[in-house]
């Protein structure tokens, strides 16, 4: 990265004035990098103690939050049919809400009870606006719009991912094991009035629903013989009961000047209140409710149960306000139930033990979270350890190995402060940014610390040191600045992306950003005056100051040992005995030393490695894991070094044969673009009659292109099982299949907890009926860990070929010891766990579910309604007609080969049993009774009525009033039920009404007022969902041609899902990629100001690209490393499979045309330079001239690409939380590097063309 002087004499000051202050000003850099760690250490994600120092970190959570921009309508009107609540309550509030500024659409259902409607506004538009603008009209509403009584309220200021703790209260003994005897009704009230206001005083806390379990009320079973006997209406047991539950204040009066509270008190208390209570005087005989009905406590009607391992449990979400750290939210709330478990209710069961209501979590986000952290910390300590080893190998000078590889977490730290302040989350997309820029960042340093070492043994005796440091990073920093700047602008695309793609990758794009404009500090501003110091300083004189110097090391390198780690103490003990013996050394031996000290630093660095690593597991041994990594990596560097020996005579064979070189980089790109698209629509041009044969045929299948998809999944560590009933099935009956299928799930060894729910939380975030059954499945991880994510070591007894357990059976750690693997032998991945999970819940009377995890289903479900990431939308005028086409298509998408055939579900719109009771207006208008008055008996006589609600302390219940049960429960006693008629006599209802059976919706859905059924569909593993999709929609087309489908009048569908967002990416990739790779150009320009030089800069991008793709063809090759060292097959250790392009994978190609250019820019920077200060005549002077030119460069351009490929491996094989949407990403940057060593023979070869024209020309030849 060179630059002639006359560049240096144009080029603006400023950086040079940078440089010049750095080192001649140490101490301001030293107190700049002092306050960088303070500050970084006190913003970093991860969840570290510093003691006393304060605390503000990055907000943390698992994966971002991609949900849609969107507020939450939520409707109750209890009782009430989903057919009423469409009409009545969800139809008038959905055309009100679509009027606001900013709206997308307005996603509505409607339920037995209430009304869900989902106001999307654009990606625009803050959160808390949106939220005040939908409360303007709903305050606004014109009178009449809702039925009298009905009152819309907002729901919480959460999103999709604020549902972040789950659990459920248990009665527990001392000891912490299950003792029960609490009954669902008093946990309810607990979590009702205790718990629940408890956890939401927490800080972060938006809404704490409960589910499971019976809210108690009073019920007041009217007996109508009796009523009738006593001469007693409905009306007025309504009246008496609500009179009779009332607390009046009668202000103050003093007396003995004291001045007294008047109450008068009348609240409900208990049932004998109840009873008590006058209903109407006969003769002057008094009539009471316990004359005339049963009073008791009992169950309300409820729409939600929740079940645990086969039985019925009570508990609560937790769900977090957005834009606040989900991390600090759950720990609040574990501080606040640590504060609330002393004072929870206990009792003596009747065998003694004592029963301590107990909340025990089930579902805790921050595992998840730790454990995704873990897997990156663990992959940046890798790569870290890692590029260490690569830089003393390379670079094979200690102390700028040191320098390098110690300025590495100062960049991450100061990575870290930036996200903090400019609003950056952290979650394992965003840290992938640093993780796949630890190569770029680690180029800069080697880069800049080789020119100087070079200007240092090439500066004469005597020369001012701070002089030769500052030309030599001069030179390159102008070269260092535009690396940098192509990098970043490699990553514009990124920042234009939109919807759930753009909110999923605009945190990795700020992280790299800062990550490089934190290494370019790093590098210019800290480097320079550190390399001063350290490669430059005498060594300190006099025997008693070595001798004092190294007492000292020795006495660091025992405090070391003790209280950071092992190697850190070995390396300081042998700096300490290399200052105690140096003098009594001989000659020759202080000469090896340098040496020495490189093999050792190598070797303790490659031992810490594998004990952070152990790539082939922990079963093969500590040695087998060393000797496999110093292969691995001393291999490739082995590679590395035989190509700088032999790229002179390399070159020059180029060079004589530049057509058949330049061939193999154009071969690459034909064979990329045929792995990307497919050899079919490459070779388009190829007429029918010449692909009726064998070749043809074999390409095509060998190249058949690239399947799409949106994103690979997150392993959660968790799965939903989310499965329907049949709509007719009553709550009993769901919670019968919910409880056989929970303890089918408990059975399966690799299961931890099972807990489900049918129906509804207390919460507008869950919109749920009953048929609808969500369970949660938390498995095993195979190895038991640790909160991060690493294995814990047991003792192990080789003789016995066992673990040793104690006197309890519990295993027994140790850190010599062996992991221990908890799954069974045959199960090899989640994928097996889920195969048992589907087997173990096929039950009949329910539906298949498709694979979902608790995070990603919620996500998918509220952004497009579905519980599935793939579906089609049915729009049509009516809820028959609908059903009907949805059911056609379920039927057509069980025959595409791609599609799992019982993951396709279609909506029973209109499958509920109801009863209808159709009130005959002639009969009633003879007996002079209205509308009103029947309907008011119907509904609480059968659905009964809430009179008014009790005040018992902070606890609150209603009492209502209906017929007795054996009086409302078949269609013969409902038909004996009786309305009074004004003249006070009493008629049977049925005499009024025909009572019938007749089917109806069990929950309509509506998009913009547009009545709507959904059909799910999940595809096969081996397909991507974008095909599958396009599979689907030319088989229905198909279908449509041939007339087996039949689309009615005024219905339409679509498709939708995840796949969109995909869709939606590659729109925008398309348009902006080319418009970065331009901008790229454009900076390389500003660089040579020549296009021809710049053009062949550019060459790399596309060599690299190609690359990419060749990797991403090679993982889905059979054969591809496929075999075994040390008996660890290597295509399980790299995780080889299938790849899909998705849009991680375009991302990892954004990251490599960003460093793709730095190894032309370095080879080109100096060959401008050698031609400059060489000119040369002939083809031959050309030619050595390249050669010379380019072995000068070859080395610093092979340090910087082995760092970038090197580091990567660690990613590669990375197994932990988070590591499948990191692998994908970096795949095509290590394909792209490998083969990019190819630019450092086209760049020159172009290059020599380039003169070699210029040359003839003058010559006129």
């Amino acid at each position: 990265m060179d630059e002639t002087p006359q560049d240096v004499e144009t080029r603006a000051g400023l950086l040079d004035r940078v440089l010049r202050f750095c080192l001649e000003n140490k101490l301001v850099v030293t107190l700049l990098v002092l306050l960088i760690v303070g500050w970084g250490l006190m913003t970093a994600p991860f969840d570290w103690d510093l003691g006393g120092l304060p605390r503000s970190p990055v907000p943390v959570d698992a994966i971002p939050d991609i949900g849609e921009n969107q507020q939450i309508v939520f409707t109750e009107w209890m009782g009430r049919s989903p057919q009423d609540v469409e009409d009545q309550v969800t139809y008038p509030l959905t055309v009100s809400l679509l009027g606001l500024p900013g709206v997308k659409t307005v996603r509505s259902y409607s339920f037995f009870g209430f009304s869900s409607i989902y106001v999307i506004f654009d990606e625009g538009v803050e959160f808390y606006w949106s939220r005040s603008r939908v409360l303007e009209k709903l305050n606004s509403l014109p009178s009449g719009t809702l039925p009298e009584g009905v009152q819309p309220a907002l729901g919480p200021d959460a999103t999709a991912l604020g549902q972040v703790f789950w659990y459920t209260l248990e009665g527990r003994d001392p000891n912490g094991n299950p003792a029960g005897g609490w009954d669902l009704d008093e946990l309810r009230s607990i979590q009702d009035w205790y718990v629940r206001y408890a956890l939401l005083s927490a800080e972060g806390i938006s809404e704490v629903a409960s589910v499971g379990g019976f809210v108690r009320e009073y019920q007041i079973d009217v007996d109508p013989d009796a009523m009738r006997a006593y001469g007693v209406g409905l009306d007025d047991v309504i009246r008496a009961v609500r009179s009779s539950n009332i607390d009046v204040g009668a202000r103050t009066i003093e007396i003995n000047k004291v001045e007294y509270v008047i109450r008068g008190l009348g609240f409900i208390r208990q049932l004998s209140d109840i009873e008590q209570t006058a209903v109407k005087v006969n003769d002057n005989v008094p009539i009471y409710v316990k004359d005339i009905a049963k009073v008791s406590r009992g169950p309300a009607l409820r729409r939600g149960a929740l079940d645990k391992g086969g039985a019925e449990a009570v508990g609560g979400v937790v769900v977090v306000r957005y834009g606040y750290n989900p991390l600090a939210a759950i720990q609040h709330v574990k501080d606040k139930i640590d504060e609330l478990a002393p004072g929870l209710p206990e009792k003596t069961l009747a065998d003694g033990t004592v029963s301590k209501v107990t909340i025990v979590p089930f579902y805790d986000r921050t595992g998840l979270i730790y454990e995704t952290l873990g897997t990156l910390n663990t992959a940046l300590t890798q790569q870290v350890l890692v590029t260490v080893i690569v830089v003393i190998v390379m670079v094979l000078h200690l102390r700028s190995s040191v320098l390098i590889s110690g300025l590495l977490p100062l960049a991450i730290l100061m990575c870290f402060i930036a996200m903090r302040h400019f609003g950056v989350d952290a979650n394992i997309v965003a840290l992938s940014g640093i993780a796949i820029a630890i190569g770029t960042i680690v180029d800069m340093g080697i880069v800049l610390c080789e020119n100087i070492l070079r200007r240092l043994d090439e500066a004469c005796e005597g020369e001012n040191t701070l002089e030769v440091v500052y030309q030599a990073s001069s030179e390159v920093g102008g070269a260092v600045v535009t690396a940098v700047a192509t990098t970043i602008v490699s990553f514009l695309p990124v920042f234009t992306m939109a919807g759930a793609e753009g909110k999923l990758f605009k945190p990795l794009a700020f992280t790299k950003t800062f990550a490089l404009l934190a290494s370019v500090i790093v590098t210019l501003a800290i480097i320079p005056p550190a390399a001063h110091l350290l490669f430059t300083r005498r060594p300190i004189g006099g025997r008693f100051r070595r001798y004092g110097l190294g007492a000292i090391v020795l006495g660091l390198a025992l405090a070391a040992g003790i209280v950071a780690a092992w190697w850190v103490g070995v390396v300081l003990a042998v700096v300490g005995l290399y200052h105690l013996t140096r003098d009594h050394l001989p000659a020759r031996a202080r000469i090896a030393m340098p040496l020495l000290g490189n093999a050792l630093a190598v070797v303790l660095v490659g031992v810490v490695l594998t004990q952070y690593w152990l790539p082939m597991g922990p079963v093969a041994g500590f040695v087998r894991n060393l000797v496999f990594v110093g292969l691995l990596i001393g291999t490739l560097l082995l590679l590395f070094r035989i190509f700088e020996h032999f790229y002179p005579a390399v070159l020059t064979w180029c060079l004589e044969h530049k057509i058949a070189f330049l061939s193999l980089p154009l071969l690459l790109l034909l064979l990329a673009g045929m792995i990307w698209q497919g050899a079919a629509r490459v070779f388009f041009f190829v007429p029918d009659a010449l692909r009726q044969n064998r070749l043809w045929t074999s390409t095509t299948e060998v190249f058949p292109g690239l399947g799409r998809e949106f994103m690979p999944a997150l392993d959660e560590g968790s799965f939903l099982y989310m499965p329907t009933t049949m709509p007719h099935a009553s709550i009993g009956e769901a919670l019968d299949v919910l409880a056989k299928q929970d303890m089918a799930f408990q059975a399966i060894p690799e299961v931890e907890s099972v807990v489900g729910k049918i129906g509804r939380a207390d919460s507008p975030l869950d919109p749920a009926p009953i048929s609808m059954i969500e369970t949660v499945i938390n498995y095993k991880t195979e190895y038991i860990t640790d909160a991060a994510g690493r294995r814990l070591r047991f003792k192990y007894d080789r003789a016995e070929g066992d673990y040793v357990r104690d006197a309890e059976g519990s295993l027994i750690g140790d850190p010599k010891g062996r992991p221990y693997r908890q799954w069974r032998d045959h199960i090899q991945s989640p994928d097996d766990i889920w195969h048992e999970i589907v087997q173990a819940g096929e039950i009949p009377g329910t539906t298949s579910a498709p694979k979902l995890q608790p995070i990603a289903a919620r996500l998918v479900m509220l952004q497009s309604g579905m519980r599935a990431p793939m579906g089609v939308k049915v729009r049509g005028p009516d809820l028959a007609t609908i059903e009907a086409v949805a059911l056609d298509i379920e039927r057509f998408l069980k025959e595409v080969p791609s599609v799992e055939p019982a993951a396709v579900i279609a909506d029973r719109v209109v499958g509920k049993p109801y009863l209808e009771i159709d009130i005959d207006r002639e009969r009633i208008a003879r007996y002079g009774i209205s509308v009103q008055r029947v309907q008011d008996v119907i509904e609480v006589a059968i659905g009964g009525k809430r009179l008014t609600t009790t005040v018992e302390g902070r606890e609150r219940y209603g009492v209502r009033v209906r017929y007795l049960r054996e009086l409302r429960d078949e269609i013969d006693t409902m038909e004996r039920i009786l309305v009074p008629a004004p003249d006070g006599t009493q008629i049977p209802l049925a005499q009024l009404a025909e009572i019938r059976y007749a089917r109806g919706p069990m929950a309509i859905k509506s998009e913009d007022t547009f009545l709507t059924a959904y059909v799910v569909f999940d595809r096969k593993p081996q397909y991507a969902e974008v095909d599958v999709v396009e599979q689907c929609r030319r088989h229905l087309e198909d279908k449509i041609d041939s007339g087996e489908f039949s689309v009615p009048e005024g219905v339409h569908y679509t498709f939708a899902g995840t796949y969109e967002h995909q869709i939606r990416a590659t729109r925008t990739l398309t348009v902006v990629v080319p418009l970065a790779l331009f901008i790229i150009f454009l900076i390389l320009y500003l660089q040579f100001r020549r296009v021809s030089t710049t053009g062949l800069v550019f060459s790399g991008i596309l060599v690299a690209w190609a690359g990419g793709f060749l990797m991403i063809w090679l993982y889905a090759r059979p054969w591809f490393l496929d075999f075994s060292v040390f008996g660890t097959n290597l295509r399980a250790l790299f995780q080889v499979h299938p790849i899909n392009l998705s849009v991680a994978i375009w991302v990892g190609f954004l990251a490599l045309f960003g460093i793709a250019t730095d190894d032309g820019v370095v080879m080109c920077t100096y060959l401008e330079q050698s031609f400059h200060n060489r000119p040369t005549e002939t083809v031959g002077e050309i030619h050595k001239a390249v050669v010379a030119a380019g072995t000068r460069r070859v080395r610093p351009c092979l340090m910087t690409t082995a760092t970038t490929i090197l580091a990567l491996i660690p990613v590669l094989t990375s197994t932990g939380r988070g590591s499948d949407i990191m692998v994908p990403m970096a795949i095509p940057a290590f394909g792209g590097m490998t083969i990019e060593i190819l630019t450092m023979l086209v760049v020159p070869v172009l290059y020599s063309m380039l003169q070699e024209a210029k040359a003839r020309r003058a010559t006129g030849d």
